[in-house]
């Protein structure tokens, strides 16, 4: 779209630094209140009415905001993504904001420092559930705009999705958006789902794991056997399922699919992660080695890596002397950019079927499934950004790193909307431990991207015109 050549001046760096930091208070009260719902989207583990609430709360922000055509969006897997369009000036750009209110399950809430869901300040850190992933991008999306509307208002179209099953990869918004291609129709699109290298260092995500997520059953018996009468000839189908999940790596760890093998000599070509740094993020024990080979950045983002996220079978509490008649396990295997999703899942399914040990009998039933992304650094959209990062973030210029986490939604966008402008940004750096317990996120960061974010829009639009 062509700018109109009448544009007030944007604000002063400094003034627009002074706003966002005097709106932190709000952005803290607001994060507390979107913690507090449980809005994992699984009716099994939680209601869903906590998902309806967090939805509802994210429509009436956008609307307190001036958005108009406020909407709850009912997506094809049941879960609802929250749409708001705010106009700016005659002829500027269009500006995709997305987020994600949805979070993953607590795990352990006894390992949790402070309650999960209810935001807690400790050693300069917030913490609870989704406070990084991705509330805090909520949060972050507004405090942008607050401050922008501050000084002049916001010079560009704003269109705003907040989606409610990111972290199940069920792809509801994706379909969603492909039955409404112009719904999220935009010049450029800021995904606040990603995050600094680590705290203070500013950080554009420019590659994306792609994913599939699988359970295998894996089933001998017609029923459980006394495995003193029968143990040592009745096949034993827990037995069989760890011989089966042992098939996927190498001796060194590496993931081994078979038919995936040959990404393992794929190399990445930016921004390097010290081993020494890694195991220090990664809280590595002492004297235990890391897998795979390579650099960490090779096996971060460049190299397929399978982890097993979930074993059903009895406790050690409680459990019986027993040979299993079955047992299962959810499977996830991130891709990287280059390797077809869809493929990786067959080849998937193949190799786990294949492994089956004395002819034991395996089902494979795909879960989730996402593609790999990588954007393109050299467009104008990410001049602007390291423009309004090395402002945000003084004495530091923006890096590219790639990441290992998969956002399937990207790739929907790049398919619909070839020629926007994608960019990803967040909250989610190591210290924020997302998906682990004791999630948390830095408000200096919050305030240091929410300053980044509003300047990006004030340089987009001025290139724009």
């Amino acid at each position: 779209m062509e700018a109109s050549s009448h544009h007030r001046p944007g604000p002063v760096p400094a003034e627009l630094a002074a706003t966002v930091a005097s709106l932190q208070p709000r952005a803290r009260t607001e994060l507390a209140e979107l913690v507090a719902f449980r809005s994992v989207a699984d009716e099994a583990q939680f209601p869903r009415s906590e998902c309806e609430a967090a939805a509802n709360w994210v429509a009436d922000a956008l609307r307190t905001e001036g958005f108009q055509d406020v909407a709850l969006l009912d997506t094809p897997d049941g879960t609802q993504s929250v749409y708001g369009y705010l106009p700016g000036p005659a002829g500027a750009p269009t500006v995709l904001l997305y987020a994600h209110y949805d979070v993953q399950p607590p795990l352990d809430e006894a390992a949790w420092i402070s309650p999960p869901f209810e935001l807690t300040e400790r050693d300069g850190r917030w913490y609870g559930r989704g406070a990084a992933d991705c509330k805090g991008g909520v949060v972050l999306h507004l405090t942008a705009l607050r401050a922008l509307k501050a000084h002049g208002g916001v010079p560009v179209n704003v269109k705003m999705i907040v989606e409610g099953s990111e972290e199940q990869g069920t792809g509801g918004l994706e379909r969603y958006a492909t039955a409404h291609p112009e719904l999220l129709a935009a010049d450029s699109i800021v995904i606040g789902d990603a995050g600094n290298f680590r705290v203070g260092l500013p950080t554009a995500t420019a590659t994306l794991r792609g994913m599939t997520l699988v359970r295998v059953q894996v089933d001998t018996l017609e029923g459980n056997l006394h495995s003193g009468q029968f143990g040592g000839a009745a096949p034993d189908a827990l037995a069989a399922l760890i011989r089966v999940l042992d098939s996927l790596r190498a001796e060194d760890g590496s993931t081994t699919v078979t038919g995936l093998e040959a990404e393992a000599a794929a190399s990445w070509e930016g921004m390097q992660y010290p081993e020494e740094d890694f195991r220090k993020d990664a809280k590595v024990l002492d004297g235990v080695e890391l897998i795979g080979s390579g650099t960490v950045a090779d096996r971060l983002w460049a190299r397929p890596a399978v982890t097993v996220l979930g074993i059903d079978c009895p406790p050690v509490v409680g459990a019986t002397p027993s040979v299993h008649a079955g047992a299962r396990a959810l499977i996830s295997l991130r891709v990287p950019p280059g390797t077809d999703a869809v493929t990786a899942t067959k080849l998937l399914g193949e190799h786990l079927k294949a492994a089956a040990p004395w002819g034991a009998r395996v089902a494979v039933e795909q879960v989730g499934q996402g593609q790999a992304f990588r954007a393109d650094t050299g467009s104008p959209a990410y001049t602007a950004m390291a423009d309004a990062m090395r402002i945000a973030y003084p004495g530091q210029e923006m890096q590219i790193s790639g990441m290992g986490g998969s956002i399937p939604l990207c790739n929907a966008l790049t398919a619909l909307y070839p020629e926007a402008e994608i960019l990803l940004i967040g909250l989610s750096e190591p210290e924020a431990q997302i998906h682990a317990v004791n999630e948390s996120v830095s408000p200096e960061e919050l305030e240091r991207l929410s300053l980044a974010e509003a300047l990006f829009l004030g340089n987009y639009a001025a290139g724009k015109r």
